[in-house]
């Protein structure tokens, strides 16, 4: 019987795939047999990931980028249709927060830094739409194709504080919208674009947020775990079983959809 959710010897693209989630995806990948091409700017973090996927004589492959450089994704593109000659899975996993995009509890919407929320938006938005205007034309060539986009919790309701980066991840959400429709509409059905929306999990970008120098939660985590009600933050290999479902045949008719991964912080309320 054909397993659905099989991607062995599928080519994954991971875009930040040096990060603490994109490098949960890259493990899990390669141990489930895809070719995974993992795009970041960490080269330490990257080649040790294809040191690992090597000793299990796995396939993995590190090319730095950036994905706001159309240019360099160009030249990502060309090396990886040179070795694998095709694109099945893009994992727009990209994004990040800084500093000045965000309000501090003693600050106001006239404290934002708009230079820091262009650089915000264009990282989370733009860092999504270039790469998948490079990637995806594999995909149309092969007439199939998975995109997944990686939005947040705060696309679908406005957090506190993080202002700028919740715009730019509602943005995600409605791109991955429109993407669905572009995309079979004009290149085929074959041809899969969805979202996830990961709750709190704790990465580089949040940590400070969400923890003291000591370890101790911050009163804003505290809020968080008040609200979920698993009481705990997400462990990045818990995005993996939706991945997996979004990037295999298991999903085959499923486009334009987001799914969130929150243990259940979205859908409680008091």
């Amino acid at each position: 019987m054909k397993n659905l959710f099989d991607v062995k010897g599928k080519v994954f693209v991971i875009t930040g795939g040096t990060g603490i989630l994109g490098r949960a995806m890259v493990r899990h990948f390669t141990e489930e047999g895809a070719c995974v091409v993992i795009l970041g700017r960490n080269e330490t973090i990257g080649n040790k990931l294809v040191k690992e996927a090597e000793a299990q004589n796995l396939t993995a492959v590190f090319q730095a980028t950036d994905v706001l450089n159309k240019d360099m994704l160009k030249h990502n593109y060309n090396e990886i249709m040179a070795r694998f000659g095709r694109i099945d899975v893009l994992i727009n996993g990209a994004g990040g927060n800084m500093p000045g995009a965000t309000i501090s509890p003693e600050g106001s919407l006239f404290d934002l830094n708009i230079d820091s929320m262009r650089q915000v938006t264009d990282l989370n938005l733009f860092g999504t739409i270039l790469p998948t205007m490079v990637f995806a034309k594999a995909m149309v060539q092969q007439g199939q194709g998975s995109i997944i986009n990686i939005a947040s919790e705060s696309a679908l309701r406005p957090l506190t504080r993080v202002a700028g980066y919740g715009a730019a991840k509602a943005a995600v959400v409605n791109f991955t919208q429109y993407l669905c429709g572009e995309l079979a509409l004009k290149f085929g059905p074959g041809l899969r674009v969805n979202a996830i929306a990961p709750g709190f999990f704790l990465t580089d970008q949040n940590r400070t947020l969400l923890t003291n120098p000591d370890g101790s939660l911050t009163d804003r985590a505290k809020t968080i775990l008040a609200h979920t009600p698993f009481k705990r933050f997400g462990e990045p290999e818990e995005l993996l079983g939706t991945l997996q479902w979004l990037a295999s045949d298991a999903s085959k008719f499923v486009s334009g959809t987001l799914t969130v991964i929150d243990g259940g912080f979205n859908a409680f309320s008091i």
